[in-house]
């Protein structure tokens, strides 16, 4: 009977589906805000802040507690503000059109050679060592298949022979080999320079790395320490060899047909 009962007519599967559609409501809103801690508020390309922010606000401020003693971050009020002025023009005055670079592209870091601000320390694993070592100082690590690079030349994608192989650097909780050391010196005089293992290719007598040319090599980013590399380090690097592969030659940069 109406009256006798604590819920009479209410209509409990109503409410049980309201009540999902405001928490799924309420978790689609909160994801959102929270992947946006990072690249927000949106900028336009020439660096000013876009007129077009989205449906969702950025979010309050957050501070989060970095591993292995590495302070503390706090996002997203804690991103670099500084944008600096890139060596690029704008083709025509229409919205959306493409910037060309008007100085050396690979060593200002724009279009393909571009890279992003990391922090300037070494990725660590779980137990806070330095994930990427070289080899000559792991003893646990040897070459157990393929072929082992060093000794062997490095040649350059115009077939000039600009170095020697003398080391690897590996990353140890994955074991795979993410760096090569290239003595650029042919009496070895220790002027090394770091080759991402993804842009080489090992052959039989010889090393190749196609994205660059002779002329690029000196301008390769070198590193501080001799037994680690840092984040921003690897991040440079990586953009040097990547734009290369459009710069290291103005012929790769015309349209293919």
């Amino acid at each position: 009977m109406v009256g006798t009962e604590f819920f009479g007519n209410f209509d409990l599967a109503s409410a049980a589906i309201w009540l999902f559609w405001i928490f799924f409501a309420g978790l689609v809103y909160y994801l959102q805000t929270e992947n946006m801690r990072e690249g927000y508020p949106l900028e336009t390309d020439d660096g000013a802040i876009s007129p077009n922010q989205g449906l969702f606000p950025v979010p309050k401020d957050k501070t989060f507690i970095l591993p292995h003693g590495r302070g503390e971050v706090t996002v997203p009020s804690g991103q670099n503000p500084d944008r600096p002025v890139l060596a690029l023009q704008r083709t025509s005055k229409a919205a959306g059109s493409p910037y060309v670079p008007t100085g050396n592209p690979m060593m200002d870091g724009v279009g393909p050679a571009s890279w992003a601000p990391r922090r300037d320390v070494p990725e660590l694993d779980a137990h806070g060592h330095a994930k990427i070592q070289p080899m000559s100082k792991l003893e646990d690590f040897k070459v157990s298949a393929g072929t082992d690079p060093r000794g062997k030349p490095v040649v350059t994608g115009d077939g000039e022979v600009v170095g020697r192989i003398t080391d690897m650097w590996v990353d140890v909780p994955e074991q795979l080999v993410r760096y090569l050391v290239m003595d650029v010196n042919p009496e070895g005089d220790g002027q090394t320079r770091m080759i991402p293992m993804n842009f080489a290719r090992i052959k039989s007598d010889r090393v190749v790395i196609r994205s660059l040319y002779e002329g690029n090599v000196s301008g390769i980013p070198t590193i501080k320490g001799d037994a680690e590399i840092t984040l921003l380090e690897e991040e440079k690097i990586m953009a040097y060899f990547g734009g290369g592969t459009m710069y290291a030659d103005p012929r790769r940069e015309e349209p293919v047909i």
